[in-house]
């Protein structure tokens, strides 16, 4: 017989229900079936995805069963097949001790890879709602919890964020167990570690802290460890949550945690001396520590020529610095600085500028306002018309401000140029829009010289910065040695023999130098 009973529970509204009925509910399991029948309905009160399912073998009268599980949370082909049908269908009679039924049930009869024994109320309702299937049995006061998970899950593909030309082309998905498995396939030595821990009050979301163990610094680890305890919070439903919460800087715009679609960048991240948080229920895997230099480096650029994959490396770094300072020297210079400029240059501009109402600096704010409120809606929009939104916003509005007399043209190219930039790397795209803010400001005021004042105020703020106590600038301004092989160029594989120092100091060697007379 099948009694289905109601749905949303956590372990907190267990608690509470236990508190409420103490007086009326038993805390523990008792050898009555239907005592703890009553209990897990109890527990589960309200919940209508609850399913109870009790049976007996005809042969073995004292084979009193029950199984407890959550509709929707399990494969009922594991269910019918490896747990009911071999109790009901087989003579239990016969080589079954009933001195100890529910350890011969465990050891005989049920067909699964993982069963355990469990007595505590709490993670047997921890297992139900997690997935599993408790199987209880009449005489005995504890239970069987027998994995059955079976939710329906994204299939691997490749991240609509990161597409690449060439390389891998598997993401992660929201399963943890499928994305550590990836990280698995990629890195199969024996020193690949996983600790396991749980998140939120009420959710209890499952995270995993992955690293190599003879790679990995204790004192990142430890101090990692030490910032998830520290989080109390009720759930947990994606890795920005905890990016959050543990990184450095809080009220820095800069990211002192790293994230990841794809399991070849999380692999080659581990095998640097990093460590990856997973997070289930989040295709975005964290690692730590994280530099700057890492906002402008792409996993393609490890997979294409070294040169090619330098030239690309330095595109992306001087169009992060030029999307935060073109458009205040333009302004600098247009507005206090005209005698900088060619005069041919500057006639054009000052002939650009007619019947315009408005001055230089309003009508940068507002166009590369316009430009962000786009792009914006091209991301949330779908993707056709996202696309179609760009197009529009860029074309249209901005050729109708030049003709209305409401921008000059000079603006929309600075405008279009700064934004194009700034999408190069999306990483940065949070840190690029204040800071563009920040020295548009100053050069509002003060020119070249308000510009270079807050350019320094930026620098000074990136050295103070700190990522689970590496600098944030480590690789940027040493160059000595191998540290800056792999920072803003790619240098070719054969000469990078040395891990970077710091994240990885207890294993520097990659690889053995090359000889000379070798190749």
């Amino acid at each position: 017989m099948v009694k289905k009973y109601s749905s949303k529970i956590r372990l907190s509204s267990y608690a509470k229900n236990k508190e409420n009925n103490k007086d009326s509910q038993p805390e523990n399991l008792t050898k009555f079936l239907e005592v703890n029948i009553s209990l897990f309905n109890n527990i589960f009160k309200n919940d209508e995805t609850l399913i109870i399912r009790e049976f007996q073998n005809k042969w073995l009268k004292t084979a009193q069963c029950c199984i407890v599980y959550l509709d929707g949370m399990v494969n009922a082909e594991i269910v019918n097949e490896n747990i009911i049908q071999p109790i009901l269908h087989n003579d239990l009679s016969e080589d079954i001790e009933s001195d100890n039924l529910l350890e011969e049930l465990k050891k005989k009869v049920i067909v699964s890879n993982q069963v355990t024994v469990e007595t505590e109320i709490n993670k047997m309702v921890s297992s139900i709602i997690c997935g599993d299937t408790l199987f209880l049995l009449g005489g005995y006061d504890k239970a069987l919890v027998i994995s059955s998970k079976g939710w329906q899950t994204r299939s691997i593909s490749e991240p609509e964020s990161t597409r690449v030309v060439r390389g891998p082309r598997e993401g992660f998905t929201e399963s943890i167990m499928i994305n550590l498995s990836l990280v698995r396939r990629k890195i199969k030595n024996p020193d690949l570690k996983f600790k396991f821990k749980e998140i939120g009050e009420r959710t209890h979301t499952k995270t995993c802290i992955c690293y190599i163990e003879d790679l990995a610094l204790e004192s990142i680890l430890s101090e990692l460890e030490q910032r998830l305890d520290k989080i109390k919070i009720d759930g947990v439903f994606d890795s920005g949550y905890i990016q959050e919460l543990i990184k450095d800087a809080p009220y820095s715009p800069f990211e002192t945690v790293g994230s990841s679609e794809r399991p070849d960048v999380i692999a080659a991240k581990l095998l640097e001396g990093r460590i990856a948080l997973f997070v289930d229920g989040s295709p975005f895997v964290l690692t730590v520590p994280y530099l700057i230099v890492e906002n402008f480096q792409a996993n393609e650029d490890y997979y294409n020529n070294y040169i090619f994959g330098t030239m690309n490396r330095l595109i992306r770094g001087f169009t992060a610095v030029f999307s935060i300072t073109v458009p205040s020297i333009f302004l600098s210079l247009v507005t206090y600085h005209q005698e900088m400029l060619p005069s041919p240059l500057l006639l054009s501009i000052t002939a650009s500028k007619q019947d315009v109402p408005f001055p230089t600096a309003i009508t940068l704010f507002i166009m590369l306002f316009v430009f962000d409120v786009l792009r914006e809606a091209g991301t949330r929009m779908p993707t056709p018309i996202g696309q179609a939104i760009n197009i529009v916003g860029t074309l249209v509005l901005g050729q109708a401000a030049v003709e209305a007399k409401i921008v000059s043209a000079p603006v929309i190219i600075i405008t279009a140029l700064t934004g194009i930039m700034t999408l190069i790397n999306m990483n940065f795209i949070s840190a690029t829009i204040i800071f563009r803010t920040f020295l548009l400001l100053g050069a509002s005021f003060l020119g070249l010289y308000g510009s270079f004042m807050c350019f320094i105020v930026l620098y000074l703020h990136l050295m103070s910065i700190r990522s689970f106590g590496v600098p944030y600038m480590m690789s940027v301004t040493r160059a000595r040695n191998h540290d800056g092989q792999d920072a803003w160029i790619r240098a070719p594989w054969w000469t990078m023999t040395l891990r970077p120092k710091i994240v990885a100091s207890k294993n520097l060697v990659r690889q053995p130098a090359r000889k000379k007379s070798e190749g």
